[in-house]
């Protein structure tokens, strides 16, 4: 294909704009080699759905990757600084947690932390696990500081994020990626040509008239998949009876307060409610069941509890949480909505982009044989997703609300039996899977076990062999170090404030990063 296409033997043509379609564009502008021609259509028409604006730490490393500045993209995105997330009512009514981007103290004598926090709560002597996540202490202080460097401080022991503007973040990697030579082309698909020996794409036709040919292309067309599915028919894997909410409505309003460090994910009768602070309005968005509550009752539920004043007409998004079968068919990769959809509880939208794109730019072929890199791609995409799933199941599973017709129903719900091993394994000893590859590592689901009060039987027991008065002078001593610290932290309002300010702060390693799986 490459060899025998004549007229531009390496272009890769991009479907969609967005975060999605921009983000690939920028990224494979900068991380390829002069011998890609890239080409972008859009069109203006159509628009995007631009309501996933809080992030994961990952996004850091993309960025740096591309060598953006963080303060001169936070002045674009209107972004604000992230640690976490507040979950309300997830385990029961009026309770609430954080799932801080950071670890719960550290470990001793090479055993987990929260086994020796587990035997304290057994024996009815401990403290609030809270009190040993920086991230959570800074965020209920509306504090934030950057990470050190210095891993014997507490300092080192979280890492953050960014809510962002989606639509301005598009916007502003249009330029970027325009600056690099990503040729970009306004109009809607109205056909798309075959090749007849393989089923390959060979070429879209615009409603202008125009036929742009390529040897890759990208679908960033959202959820129609316009390539990957209405043309390639790759199927998609249908979620909804563990994940049964697909609706949602948003609606941005004023922001009366100082943003807050950290996004808000609050539960409802049929859903949740997120909150997600930016310097200059608040996002908010109710995700529910229509099985389950109307489409009049959800926008009523969502305006009744908005902070300010709304300043947009309320956008009403349909969705199945799932994934395409294949995120690669024939000559075509689906990045964004089109390979699937995973609400945005934990933030992961964006994050999913960007490892799409990073493994894409790891196993971009180099010639029309692409068997092998295809599959590869299509296991590590599966398997993200699969444990992204398995993730967000849980807060819905791990509750004891029972106050409505759709809390008993994700209550009581079967679950993926790899799930329900992992659940079972932590109930019994505390113990949390281990993985190489997967988004949400150890502190995350420590986070949400004690965080909606699912706790287990026992714990490690080696614990056991430790002196107890080491253990306690320690977590004592994690605990004051905590507080010590957070009390220096400048509020999150001023490290905003020095956005406008040039910085001298070295960015940490990309490297060190996308060590960070969270």
């Amino acid at each position: 294909m490459f060899e025998n296409h004549k007229k531009d033997s390496n272009h890769i043509v991009i479907l969609g704009g967005g975060s999605a379609g921009w983000m690939t564009a920028a990224a494979l502008s900068k991380l390829l080699s002069k011998s890609y021609s890239i080409t972008l259509i859009e069109s203006e028409a159509i628009g995007t759905v631009g309501v996933g604006e809080a992030t994961l730490p990952h996004l850091r490393a993309f960025n740096q990757r591309l060598g953006i500045n963080e303060q001169e993209f936070m002045r674009e995105t209107s972004a604000t600084y992230k640690v976490g997330i507040e979950f309300s009512n997830w385990g029961d009514l009026g309770q609430s947690y954080i799932h801080p981007f950071g670890d719960y103290g550290h470990k001793i004598n090479g055993i987990n932390f929260h086994h020796f926090w587990l035997k304290q709560h057994l024996s009815g002597n401990a403290h609030c696990i809270d009190d040993y996540s920086l991230p959570v202490v800074a965020s209920l202080a509306e504090k934030f500081a950057f990470p050190s460097q210095d891993y014997n401080h507490v300092s080192s022991t979280f890492s953050y994020a960014y809510h962002i503007d989606a639509g301005r973040y598009a916007k502003y990697l249009r330029r970027f990626s325009e600056n690099l030579g990503v040729t970009r082309i306004e109009g809607k698909i109205v056909d798309v040509i075959q090749r007849s020996s393989d089923g390959n794409i060979h070429t879209l036709v615009t409603d202008k008239g125009q036929r742009i040919e390529g040897d890759i292309f990208i679908d960033c067309s959202g959820f129609r998949g316009r390539l990957i599915e209405q043309v390639l028919k790759a199927g998609y894997e249908d979620w909804s009876k563990w994940l049964p909410c697909n609706r949602a409505v948003a609606i941005a309003c004023e922001q009366n307060t100082p943003p807050l460090p950290y996004t808000k994910a609050i539960a409802r009768d049929a859903g949740w409610q997120w909150r997600i602070p930016l310097q200059h309005r608040l996002g908010n968005g109710h995700v529910y069941c229509d099985s389950f509550m109307s489409q009049q009752v959800a926008l009523d539920t969502l305006q009744q509890n908005l902070t300010g004043k709304a300043m947009t007409e309320p956008n009403h998004l349909r969705f199945v949480a799932g994934k395409r079968k294949k995120a690669w068919s024939h000559n075509c990769i689906s990045i964004g909505l089109s390979s699937g959809f995973l609400e945005p509880l934990e933030s992961t939208s964006i994050f999913l982009i960007q490892a799409n794109i990073m493994k894409l730019v790891e196993l971009i072929p180099s010639d029309d044989e692409m068997t092998a890199n295809r599959d590869e791609f299509n296991r590590t995409f599966d398997n993200e997703m699969e444990r992204i799933r398995d993730f967000l199941i849980l807060h819905y599973h791990a509750t004891h609300r029972e106050d409505s017709e759709f809390w008993r129903y994700v209550k009581n719900m079967s679950i993926p039996h790899s799930l329900e091993e992992k659940m079972g394994l932590f109930r019994e000893s505390a113990y949390i899977e281990s993985y190489e590859h997967g988004l949400f590592l150890e502190p995350s689901w420590v986070a949400v076990y004690m965080g909606q009060k699912y706790f287990p039987k026992s714990y490690d027991p080696r614990v056991n062999a430790v002196d107890e008065d080491y253990v306690h002078n320690m977590m004592s001593a994690i605990r004051s170090e905590v507080a010590s610290y957070t009390a220096l932290m400048p509020s999150h309002a001023d490290a905003l404030k020095a956005i406008s300010i040039p910085s001298k702060r070295a960015e940490s390693s990309a490297h060190s990063l996308y060590g960070q799986r969270r």
